[in-house]
């Protein structure tokens, strides 16, 4: 077992072992109170709480029990935002498993290097396509590309992976909605796009659409609004897809990554500096005068401190979406994080947002 899953299991269950304990001794009490007031029985409360709360933590904490693996050979997966980070990876991770990878690269045309090193495969498995998931016009021929080069377009495209994404923060005050716009039109309706225009291929194929939220997709944050927001709609639209698709046989899975910073890059001190003028310069007076210059250095000394931050290695996400790829069985939801995000995931989304609140704000 990797000294990743072993953390994540000791971490979990000790948490899990102090909320049982906690759950044993105050809960029965009141669920007691409760069954008296009905003028129910009293008996075996403590029991069956102890019971299923360790059932939770055995699912949780178990390692990933295999479930069988589909057929590789003769399969091809369309990955976008393939020039960097999860994408790039990516594409390099399938195509050793034996995968026909469409690469889509928003920078193949301007020469980008991620494009570069993917063409240097010199592989009919590996096919680089020019994709900005914003453009109709790309998508379309992104599309086309793929039918010509699939030996049968009715069932060859197998899976499509949904990795596009870009980022940015700021408060909401100081952020504008061309801001958030643009993050949606990447993040979220890129997504859309990207999905519609392969789904009849998908479909008939029977295959998976992989989409890439975030744990912000679950929860939301200081700094983030812009983020949270286009990932809460990433969740949303995969959950109503794979309701759809049920009856098609095609499996929607979403991968909700924790921290990877460092791993991929995608906030340096560079970034934050520019980030931050923009944010300044741009910001109405009179929200300048309210928060005032101390609030906001504060805010952007914030940030500068996620810079080196995070899972060093992509692993565990290229692993979740390998899963929901070739697994039988895939999970509707995969959360490659460490496990202190992967707590404050549970509280966030499971306790009232009055403690959650006073935990975390």
């Amino acid at each position: 077992m990797a000294p990743q899953s072993i953390t994540r299991m000791v971490l979990l269950v000790s948490f899990s072992v102090l909320l049982t304990v906690a759950l044993g001794f105050g809960l029965p009490a009141l669920l007691n109170a409760l069954m008296r007031l009905l003028g129910l029985p009293e008996t075996s409360v403590t029991e069956c709480i102890v019971v299923m709360y360790s059932a939770f933590v055995l699912y949780v904490a178990t390692p990933r029990i295999p479930r069988g693996s589909v057929e590789v050979k003769g399969k091809a997966v369309l990955i976008t935002g393939c020039d960097c980070g999860f994408g790039f990876a990516l594409a390099k991770h399938l195509h050793s498993l034996g995968f026909t990878v469409f690469a889509g690269c928003l920078l193949k045309d301007k020469g980008g290097d991620g494009s570069k090193e993917l063409e240097e495969f010199r592989c009919s498995r590996m096919k680089v396509v020019q994709l900005d998931v914003c453009s109709d016009e790309q998508v379309g021929k992104a599309v086309e590309f793929i039918r010509e080069n699939l030996k049968d377009s009715q069932r060859d495209l197998w899976a499509v992976v949904n990795n596009a994404g870009v980022s940015t923060f700021g408060e909401v005050e100081f952020t504008s909605m061309e801001t958030y716009r643009q993050v949606s039109e990447v993040n979220l309706w890129g997504t859309i796009r990207v999905t519609k225009a392969v789904l009849p291929l998908i479909r008939r194929a029977k295959g998976r659409v992989v989409n890439l939220a975030s744990m912000y997709g679950r929860m939301g944050n200081l700094m983030r609004s812009p983020y949270c927001i286009s990932k809460y709609g990433v969740e949303a639209f995969s959950d109503c897809l794979r309701y759809e698709m049920k009856t098609w046989g095609v499996k929607v899975s979403v991968i909700e990554p924790g921290n990877f910073i460092v791993a991929t890059g995608i906030l340096t001190r560079d970034i934050v500096v520019s980030t931050a003028n923009k944010l300044w310069s741009e910001a109405p007076a009179e929200v300048k005068e309210d928060y005032g210059k101390s609030h906001f250095e504060q805010r952007m000394a914030l940030m500068r401190s996620y810079c080196n931050s995070g899972q060093k290695d992509v692993a565990p996400v290229l692993d979740d979406i390998t899963d929901a790829i070739v697994s039988k069985r895939p999970h509707t939801r995969y959360s490659p994080m460490e496990p202190h995000w992967w707590v404050r995931v549970q509280v966030m989304t499971h306790l009232p947002d009055a403690l959650s609140d006073l935990l975390y704000f």
